[in-house]
């Protein structure tokens, strides 16, 4: 499953225009639906999550950054049109922040992949904060089971260690670094600059996902990867660094 998906990733990232952005809406809107399962209780309003995040990700191919900032603030008073709408007493401010939730931490991410994707480069940057990011995943899972000793976070994730997370660490720095020794046009300092990136935002977006799962009381946010979990679960580390790989790539353009 891992590498069929990683193969229609770069051919949808090499390919870019309108075909790469619904493919971050349907990506998008999957792990959307599978975040507002967890937080059911919270009652959410799903349609507004989906629609934010589409019209997020076609603000950023067709407009700029100040647009997809936009619609994400629209996103707050539209919800709570919906909570009034809907007749809700009681929690309204849960059902708003679980909503939004999905919105700032999903939308966001998979709109900054577009802005990131018609960036100059940015469709080889993207591959490389990608590459970093599934790399330094596996080490730190690897890396955890052959020299885990002591607990990073037992109260959020208790089979990750400190161990792992160097493993993790150093292997995803290494691998953009080596990534832009074949890309001329990406200097050292810069390779390593996004590698440092993708090294410490990585296992933040993994720990971020992990607390939300605990608090929903579940252990995979999903099953469209079988054994392996939902999206959400094979993408929080990604949605953390695609956002800092385009801030990173933008300031070494400027």
């Amino acid at each position: 499953m891992a590498v069929p998906a990683a193969i229609a990733a770069i051919v949808f990232i090499d390919l870019g225009g309108l075909a790469f952005a619904l493919l971050m809406i349907a990506l998008g809107c999957l792990c959307l639906s599978e975040l507002y399962r967890m937080l059911a209780r919270w009652r959410p309003v799903p349609a507004v999550g989906f629609a934010a995040l589409g019209v997020m990700v076609i603000a950023a191919h067709y407009g700029s950054q100040r647009d997809v900032l936009e619609v994400g603030l629209c996103a707050v008073p539209v919800v709570f049109v919906f909570v009034l709408a809907r007749g809700q007493r009681g929690a309204a401010t849960v059902t708003i922040a679980g909503t939004l939730l999905g919105v700032y931490w999903i939308g966001f991410a998979f709109a900054h992949a577009e802005l990131l994707r018609q960036l100059p480069h940015g469709n080889a940057v993207l591959i490389d904060v990608l590459l970093g990011t599934f790399l330094g995943d596996t080490a730190a899972y690897v890396g955890g089971r052959l020299f885990g000793r002591r607990p990073l976070a037992p109260a959020i994730s208790p089979s990750k260690t400190v161990e792992g997370l160097f493993c993790g660490m150093l292997v995803a720095v290494v691998a953009v670094f080596l990534a832009g020794l074949y890309q001329t046009w990406l200097t050292q300092g810069d390779a390593l600059l996004l590698g440092l990136a993708v090294a410490v935002l990585a296992p933040l977006g993994d720990l971020f996902e992990s607390v939300v799962k605990r608090d929903a009381g579940t252990k995979d946010a999903g099953t469209a990867f079988g054994a392996h979990g939902g999206a959400l679960d094979r993408l929080d580390a990604s949605i953390f660094t695609i956002v800092a790989g385009y801030y990173v790539w933008v300031a070494v353009m400027h």
